[in-house]
């Protein structure tokens, strides 16, 4: 079962790529995967999201809007011992809208709707004193920033804060990431623990009500994205195949975003999680000839708590993914992946009140990657 470099590190990548869609505001998964190939190598890729989210008993259709997000990297093995790297993605979002006639989440033919965007730059440099063992670390550059507008007798109606909006300016701010890697390339034998930081924000924020007649710019509001653990393993089990697996840790039980006013008027938070974030991904990758790959993948996610907030009414997921790479020559490939995800029902809040239940929703994740080694 001896394998040799270029081939395991061609079968490494028939991981399906398919966006994440993990407990709270978590999307990418933050891997690190691309840094930990041999030699030189570069790649790009986009993963789509299309999920239905409703509610038979508020008679939401779908809240959940369809979203997608772009990934990058580089590395370069810059000595026998030192490698260097650039990783970008967007590992935390949102975007959801309601049905603007729906008099639970909308009025004056306005909807509730959540667009939250961030961006990463993670820049490591690695050590390798042997061919088994690579330490790296780096800093971590990330901005956020966020709009929502809350409509509806869900959150009280127009005299109270069924009229809010907030925008949320983009800030910049940084982190830091930090792990090692152990590896028998012989038997494609791989595994790696990452660590990334929390990163805090001091976010300028506008607040109005009542549908923009009064305004309360000029406050600070403080978002900490959380720190993380992610546990990447593979191994080869028989002749053309290998089986992986990825365990992530988010720290999302104390996450919270408390707009100044919208806490006084109210005394609740916009944005909480109760829970720690547990998700795990297991699955198996076989090539079949020189030029084609595929895999095979089973998924679960623990959630963020529930009940939770009714910008993103669900808790945790299933999900089954299947993968497929073509690689026209040994240095390139191009990768195509789907997943299916069957998410978990949940009570949707907003402060202490339970608004409704939202159950059998679904999503479906595409992606796409193209992987060049030079």
């Amino acid at each position: 079962m001896k394998l040799n470099r270029i081939y395991s590190a061609i079968l490494l990548s028939t991981l399906p790529l398919t966006p994440a869609l993990a407990a709270g505001l978590d999307r990418s998964g933050q891997s690190i995967a691309a840094f930990l190939q041999p030699g030189n190598y570069a790649e790009a890729g986009i993963s789509i999201l299309d999920p239905k989210v409703q509610s038979n008993q508020l008679k939401v259709n779908d809240m959940a809007e369809d979203y997608y997000f772009p990934a990058a990297a580089i590395k370069v093995q810059a000595t026998e011992h030192i490698s260097i790297g650039l990783l970008y993605d967007q590992p935390f979002g949102a975007e959801s809208l309601y049905p603007s006639n729906n008099p639970v989440f909308g009025a004056n033919g306005e909807a509730t709707q959540v667009e939250v965007e961030t961006h990463n730059l993670s820049a490591l440099i690695g050590y390798q004193p042997t061919e088994n063992w690579n330490f790296y670390a780096g800093p971590v550059y990330q901005t956020v920033q966020g709009k929502v507008s809350l409509r509806g007798l869900a959150y009280g109606g127009a005299s109270k804060l069924g009229s809010y909006d907030i925008n949320l300016k983009e800030d910049e701010a940084y982190g830091w990431l930090a792990g090692f890697a152990y590896q028998i390339p012989e038997i494609a034998l791989k595994t790696a623990i990452t660590y990334r930081s929390e990163i805090k924000h001091e976010l300028d924020t506008t607040e109005t009500f009542g549908f923009g007649a009064i305004q309360r710019p000029n406050a600070l509001t403080e978002v900490v994205t959380p720190q993380s653990v992610n546990i990447d393993f593979q191994t080869g089990v028989a002749a053309n195949t290998l089986a992986f697996a990825n365990i992530r840790w988010a720290h999302w039980d104390q996450f919270a975003v408390t707009p100044k006013f919208l806490n006084a008027a109210s005394g609740n938070n916009l944005i909480d999680y109760s829970d720690d974030q547990w998700s795990a991904t297991v699955g198996v990758g076989r090539k079949f000839n020189s030029h084609w790959s595929g895999s095979a993948s089973v998924g679960y996610d623990s959630g963020a708590g529930n009940p939770v907030t009714t910008l993103g009414p669900t808790e945790g997921y299933w999900s089954v993914g299947l993968g497929g790479q073509y690689s026209p020559a040994e240095n390139y490939f191009i990768q195509a992946g789907v997943k299916y995800f069957w998410l978990g029902d949940a009570t949707a809040r907003t402060g202490t009140k339970n608004v409704g239940e939202f159950e059998d929703n679904y999503a479906l994740g595409y992606g796409l990657k193209i992987g060049y080694r030079f």
